[in-house]
């Protein structure tokens, strides 16, 4: 593919592609080539131009063909995977042409479809059911912060509810007092001194550092991973709350 080798003249550097990163650079050689005209697109095709007119004009080492057409095929079925490509649907999809899909054509750059990528490290049957609909539809559009917040707020939420504090009591305060080391609500008193301690320090850095900068000012978090990682932070803070719940329920029997 000579646009293709456009983008990465280097066949070792294409080979070293990880499929959904050579999966990036086909998406948008690919749109160019629709928005140039193209009706639709076919792997066949796009294989066959590896080699060129039987080697003559291939746009790699002819002795490397083999090698490019399997990681072409791997990045267009990575395409196909995530339904950025679909069968044609004017008859010619059973002939193996195809076009792009609706939200292939959204992605404004590479960096844009990389994020998509990212979101779908985040299943959303894994995390909490008291933010999974909230924290899982703001990040897989992208909106990194607004996920954060609703995670880490859905945390502080569930704290005070749990023990039954007012609105007075806020981020850091409300965990101190729930998890104070010597009587705290939501303390686990049969843990070690120095393990209250550290259960009392994890949920005011939690909130602290990711609740509270959310809640005073807007936050600009652009890494997908860096809150993938956030989010699940508060995921476990709210199964640590499951459990003390549960215990305070039990106590109460």
């Amino acid at each position: 593919m000579k646009d293709l080798a456009e983008q990465i003249p280097d066949v070792n550097l294409l080979l070293e592609l990880q499929p959904e990163e050579l999966a990036a650079k086909l998406l948008f050689v690919l749109r160019r080539r629709i928005e140039r005209g193209e009706r639709s697109v076919n792997l066949h095709n796009a294989l066959n131009e590896v080699t060129g007119n039987f080697g003559n004009d291939s746009p790699y080492p002819i002795e490397k063909a083999q090698d490019v057409k399997i990681a072409i095929s791997e990045a267009w079925l990575y395409l196909v995977a995530q339904g950025m490509i679909i069968p044609s649907p004017d008859g010619n999809g059973i002939n193996g042409f195809s076009i792009l899909s609706r939200r292939a054509k959204s992605f404004e750059d590479e960096a844009a479809f990389a994020r998509h990528g990212v979101s779908r490290l985040l299943p959303k049957e894994i995390l909490h059911e008291r933010f999974a609909d909230k924290v899982w539809a703001a990040f897989v559009r992208g909106e990194f912060d607004g996920a954060v917040f609703q995670a880490t707020k859905s945390v502080e939420v569930y704290v005070r509810e749990v023990g039954g504090f007012g609105n007075e009591l806020l981020g850091v305060k409300l965990m101190q007092e729930a998890f104070k080391p010597d009587g705290g609500i939501l303390t686990d008193a049969n843990a070690e001194a120095g393990e209250r301690l550290a259960r009392m320090q994890l949920f005011c850095g939690a909130i602290g550092s990711y609740k509270n900068p959310n809640s005073h000012r807007d936050v600009n978090m652009e890494d997908p991973l860096e809150a993938l990682e956030i989010i699940l932070l508060a995921n476990h803070l709210m199964k640590i709350v499951d459990a003390r719940s549960a215990d305070i329920a039990d106590r109460a029997r």
